[in-house]
């Protein structure tokens, strides 16, 4: 005899949807935590950063925080990894990616308000926490960037547009280049992609 199969419920179905709609609001609560810890830790010292003020500008409360993440220690964990950063950077053909890695740059400030990658720029603020950024920059960002490269020097090509990557974003975000933010992406990808591109397709 067959299995004779029921098809669901209004009830079973308006649970399902519920726990679909809870699981949404949890990952963009979690992003919004993630978010939140990002902006305070380009601007403030690891020590001096409070779960309330992650909380705050999160707009959740910190005990959130911790149903999430367990602990600030492993809340700035997740946050002091460059892992996703690296993969939406390095997103494009190698022939393609000085455009690409110069139009994020310019966009994650146009649009996001900060660029990810510049948080190294404050590493040595965070004392101990400082030096976790460092080895994840190395290793995620631009060991990560060198692998892709052929010919010689790939390591420190890799670094060399990173760097020259770093400045573009610190001019942008951080001494607010008027001229420069005056000008189109558009403009600042034509005139400083080669720049980077020479580095990675010499």
């Amino acid at each position: 005899m067959s299995p004779v199969s029921t098809p669901p419920t209004a009830a079973t179905s308006t649970s399902a949807a519920t726990s679909t709609s809870v699981r949404r609001d949890a990952e963009a609560t979690k992003a919004a935590i993630l978010r939140s810890a990002r902006y305070l830790l380009a601007r403030h010292a690891h020590a001096d950063i409070t779960l309330k003020a992650v909380a705050e500008r999160a707009g959740v409360s910190p005990p959130l925080i911790l149903k999430y993440f367990g602990n600030k220690d492993a809340l700035f964990a997740r946050v002091m990894s460059f892992e996703a950063d690296a993969e939406a950077l390095l997103d494009a053909p190698l022939e393609e990616l000085g455009r690409h890695m110069v139009r994020h740059v310019l966009l994650s400030q146009t649009e996001r308000g900060a660029d990810p990658l510049l948080r190294i720029a404050f590493a040595p603020l965070h004392g101990e926490q400082g030096d976790i950024l460092r080895d994840n920059f190395r290793t995620q960002v631009t060991d990560r960037l060198a692998d892709r490269l052929t010919g010689p020097d790939t390591g420190l090509r890799a670094e060399l547009a990173v760097g020259t990557l770093l400045g573009l974003g610190v001019m942008y975000g951080v001494a607010r280049g008027a001229r420069l933010r005056a000008s189109t992406v558009d403009d600042i990808v034509d005139r400083y992609a080669p720049v980077v591109q020479a580095q990675l397709t010499p």
